[in-house]
C-alpha cells in the first residue's frame, strides 16, 4: 500500500520534506528511511541544529577533533553543521537526480545574526554554497527587507535559495518579485537560467498563534475568526504565485528554461491542541507547492492526513474573511512585523546558545 507522503506527490504535485537533521538520522540509517517513504527534501534551521548538538553525544567526537584543529568554537559549529548537511545531501542526491532536479533538496540557513545586514548576508550565503558545492543544496536567507537583494544577487549568480520567515503576502510579493529579477539578470549577463532552484518559506502555525491571541483579546463576533487566519493567508499567498508566474514577465523566463520558485508551508505543527494536528497539511495540498514537515505532524499525516487538493478550494470565502481581520481590528501587517521579530530573533538566540555551549566544552578542555 502506497503511504500518504508518496499520494501527496504522486496524486497531488505536492512535494513532502521533513524539518529535522540529527546525526544519528544519518547514522541510523533513518533518514534513507524517510526517503523510501516518500520524504523528497529537508530543511534545517539554527533551532534544529541546536537541539540536534546539545541534545546528543554523537557531535562529541567530531567536535575534540575540530577543537585540536582550532579553538574557534563558530569554525568546530560550522564544521558540525556541514558534517550534517553533506550527509543529508549523499542521502538525497539519488532522489534530487531520478526527479530531473525538481526535488531532493536540503537547505541551510546563514549565521541568523546577519539577518538586518544584506551585504553580510550575501557574502556569508555566498561563502556557503561555494563551500557546500553541491547542485541539490539550498541557501536559506530571512525574508527580511534588508535580505531581498540578497536574494536576487544569489538567483543572479545561479544558487539555489530557499527564502525563510515569509510572514505576509507583500513579503511574499516582494520575495517573488526578487526571485524573477535576479532571473532576469542573469538572462541580461548572458546565464542559463535552467536548473536554478528557489522556495519560499511561508510560515503557517505562528501566524494563527500571533491572530488568535488578539482575537481573544478583542472578543466577540472576532472570536468566529479564530483558527482561519494561517490556512486563508497560505491560500491567498497560492493565488498570488498563481498569478505571478503566469504572463508575459514570467513566460519569457520560462521559455528559457525557468522554473517556478515554489511555495513552501513552513512551521506547519499545530501550536494549539484544540485544532487537529494534521491541519497545516490537509488545508493547504496542491500542486507545485512543498510542505516541510516536524516529525510529529510527518507521523500524524502518514498516519490519519488526507489527500486531496484543498489549497485553492474556497478561495472567496479566505478573502473575505482574511479581509475580516482588519474590520475586527486585528493590523495584519503588525502582525508580520512582530512575527518577523521573533522568528529572527528566535534563530539568532538558538546560535548563540549552542556557541555558547561548544565554547564551554572548549573550555573545559584547557
Amino acid at each position: 500500500m502506497t503511504g500518504r507522503l508518496h499520494l501527496l506527490h504522486e496524486q497531488q504535485g505536492q512535494s513532502p520534506w521533513i524539518d529535522n537533521l540529527t546525526r544519528a538520522d544519518l547514522t541510523s540509517g533513518r533518514l534513507e528511511a524517510l526517503v523510501a517513504r516518500g520524504v523528497r527534501g529537508l530543511t534545517s534551521n539554527p533551532t534544529i541544529f541546536q537541539k540536534a548538538i546539545q541534545g546528543s553525544p554523537a557531535y562529541d567526537e567530531q567536535l575534540v577533533r575540530e577543537l585540536a584543529v582550532s579553538p574557534d568554537v563558530r569554525r568546530a559549529y560550522w564544521e558540525l553543521v556541514l558534517a550534517d548537511i553533506h550527509g543529508a545531501l549523499d542521502t538525497f542526491e539519488p532522489l534530487y537526480r531520478n526527479s530531473g532536479g525538481s526535488d531532493g533538496f536540503v537547505s541551510v540557513e546563514v549565521d541568523p545574526s546577519l539577518a538586518r545586514d544584506g551585504a553580510a548576508t550575501l557574502e556569508a550565503a555566498r561563502a556557503l554554497h561555494s563551500r557546500i558545492d553541491r547542485p541539490h543544496a539550498m541557501i536559506k536567507i530571512p525574508a527580511t527587507i534588508e535580505g531581498l537583494p540578497a536574494v536576487r544577487a544569489m538567483i543572479a549568480e545561479g544558487r539555489n535559495v530557499n527564502v525563510t520567515l515569509i510572514f505576509s503576502l507583500e513579503r511574499y510579493d516582494a520575495v517573488i518579485d526578487a526571485y524573477i529579477a535576479g532571473l532576469e539578470d542573469r538572462v541580461a549577463a548572458g546565464e542559463s537560467v535552467s536548473g536554478v532552484a528557489s522556495v519560499a518559506s511561508f510560515f503557517i502555525s505562528r501566524v494563527d498563534t500571533e491572530i488568535d491571541k488578539r482575537l481573544r483579546l478583542l472578543g466577540g463576533e472576532a472570536l468566529e475568526l479564530c483558527g482561519t487566519a494561517a490556512v486563508n493567508q497560505a491560500k491567498l499567498a497560492f493565488d498570488l504565485a498563481t498569478t505571478r508566474f503566469s504572463g508575459p514577465r514570467w513566460s519569457r523566463l520560462a521559455d528559457l528554461g525557468a522554473s517556478p520558485q515554489r511555495p513552501l508551508w513552513a512551521s506547519t505543527s499545530t501550536k494549539n491542541p484544540a485544532y487537529p494536528d494534521t491541519l497545516y497539511v490537509d488545508s493547504l495540498i496542491g500542486p507545485g507547492t512543498v510542505n516541510t514537515l516536524p516529525e510529529t505532524t510527518l507521523e500524524a499525516f502518514d498516519d490519519h492526513g488526507a489527500c486531496g487538493r484543498t489549497i485553492d478550494v474556497g478561495l472567496e470565502d479566505a478573502r473575505l474573511q482574511w479581509a475580516r481581520l482588519a474590520d475586527v481590528g486585528v493590523d495584519v501587517g503588525d502582525v508580520a512585523t512582530v512575527l518577523e521579530s521573533e522568528g529572527v530573533a528566535s534563530f539568532v538566540a538558538s546560535f548563540d546558545d549552542l556557541i555558547s555551549t561548544l565554547q564551554t566544552k572548549a573550555d573545559s578542555r584547557t
